[in-house]
């Protein structure tokens, strides 16, 4: 058998190549939407694509699957659980096999059975994955967004993200009884390949080791106690404590992957714009200008209403949580990358792209600026009561630690709170690295905010280094 495990750092997410060297077939499991790279890397090894598998309806990434299938004339293999509400559309034209709990297909000498997992989402299968030639027990089981390493999958999306009250507690239910039916009946020896590692909102304690197997999970993970002694109610309760902030772009997300989307297989063209290009876009098309630029550059240098996004590496998750998908898209980012932006946007469905201008461009009378400072300059604006502090990370960074006085509000969710924010006096906003302060102060900026400060860095490591008190 031939296994490979294809992890994308910016989304953490995992897809994997599952191959039998003796027929020379391979399937694909939860792919991105650009499938250039899965074709390439299928063309190198010599596979022939014969099937493309999704584990559920995605909500942080925009699939590959239909797309991946109609390219190679295959099959594509999801789940025919019947769920309402929550069935995959848009197959008219693909040759399709939707898949109940214990359904199974062959890949050459490897079998795969699906193994319905609810929990995270109704129709949520893991795939078992058996090389048939060595064993008739399963090496390991496939188990997207329901299993992680250290953790499980989030139940409370649907209620979060697609507005469907009450779903989160009977989710929690059932990812209990997906863990003891069906998780913990596979030999401990079986290893764990999940969809996501750290840094995915799919979870809140998602481990960076890749893979784990059924025994270590079994003795280690944070569920373990509530499934031996039987308790779905402690389970329950401490499965859908301190969940993280759900990405505004999980709606979209959900929608899209349930009901498929129009357009080619290939990345958008983003043409070049002169500068009378740039301005008749902004000002005519009403499109949002993305300054793709450093954080330090965009506070010496800006056009007004500009989205700094200071993070290629990141991109995706943090265009996700504030880029509009309702208006056009003007990219202000450096030509060497340009490909690596739009793919990166591409992948969460951001594709109405007017054109890019590169940090030069010489197109707009108007600019801004906003200071950067440090501990002492943040403490010095406070003190004078003329200041507010803006702590702009996640609810758990903040409840770990924080700025005494600090006003919390996420960065994603900033112009959902605009009215709890003073505009008479001076914000000083920052995060846990500076990214999504920049983030933060773009967003309020655009809103009319005139008065910000960027204490950028690491904030609450810098004001606890200079000596000054945390909560």
């Amino acid at each position: 058998m031939y296994f490979e495990h294809l992890y994308e750092e910016d989304l953490a997410q995992a897809a994997y190549i599952v191959a039998c060297p003796a027929s020379g077939e391979a399937v694909v499991v939860d792919p991105l939407r650009d499938i250039d790279q899965y074709l390439d890397r299928l063309d190198d090894l010599g596979f022939e694509l014969t099937g493309v598998v999704e584990t559920h309806i995605h909500a942080d990434f925009l699939s590959g699957g239909r797309d991946l299938a109609r390219a190679a004339d295959t099959t594509l293999y999801v789940s025919g659980e019947t769920v309402s509400g929550w069935r995959y559309g848009s197959l008219e034209d693909l040759e399709v096999a939707q898949l109940e709990d214990g359904g199974e297909f062959h890949v050459g000498n490897i079998r795969l059975e699906a193994l319905h997992t609810p929990g995270h989402t109704p129709e949520h299968l893991s795939f078992t994955v058996t090389d048939l030639p060595q064993s008739e027990e399963p090496m390991m089981v496939l188990t997207g967004d329901f299993a992680f390493v250290g953790d499980l999958g989030r139940p409370d999306l649907l209620e979060k993200a697609a507005d469907e009250r009450g779903t989160a507690v009977e989710g929690a239910r059932q990812q209990f009884r997906s863990v003891r039916d069906k998780l913990l009946e596979l030999p401990d020896h079986t290893q764990i390949w999940p969809g996501h590692g750290a840094g995915s909102a799919c979870g809140k304690a998602l481990g960076s080791i890749p893979s784990s197997t059924v025994g270590y999970e079994r003795r280690n993970a944070w569920w373990a106690e509530y499934l031996e002694a039987d308790d779905v109610d402690g389970f329950v309760d401490e499965l859908l404590a301190d969940q993280p902030e759900s990405p505004t772009y999980f709606r979209h997300m959900k929608q899209m992957n349930r009901d498929g989307i129009e357009g080619g297989l290939a990345l958008p063209a983003v043409p070049r714009l002169t500068p009378t290009g740039v301005r008749e876009a902004i000002e005519g098309r009403d499109a949002v200008l993305l300054d793709l630029g450093d954080r330090s550059d965009f506070a010496a240098d800006h056009v007004p209403g500009s989205i700094n996004l200071p993070s290629l590496a990141n991109l995706s998750a943090h265009a996700g949580w504030v880029a509009p998908y309702d208006r056009p898209l003007v990219l202000q980012v450096d030509e060497a990358h340009l490909d690596e932006a739009r793919r990166r946007l591409y992948r969460i469905g951001l594709t109405d792209f007017t054109g890019w201008i590169p940090p030069t461009g010489e197109w707009s009378d108007e600019q801004s600026s906003h200071e950067q400072v440090g501990p002492e300059g943040a403490r010095e604006a406070v003190e004078s009561d003329d200041a507010l502090i803006l702590d702009v990370r996640s609810r758990s960074e903040y409840r770990e630690a924080h700025i005494p006085g600090a006003t919390h509000i996420h960065y994603g969710r900033i112009t959902d709170h605009l009215d709890e924010l003073p505009r008479d006096r001076q914000l000083v906003v920052h995060c846990g690295s500076g990214v999504r302060a920049s983030i933060a102060i773009s967003l309020l900026e655009a809103e009319g905010f005139d008065d910000l400060v960027h204490f950028d860095g690491d904030a609450v490591e810098a004001w606890r280094q200079a000596g000054y008190s945390v909560e």
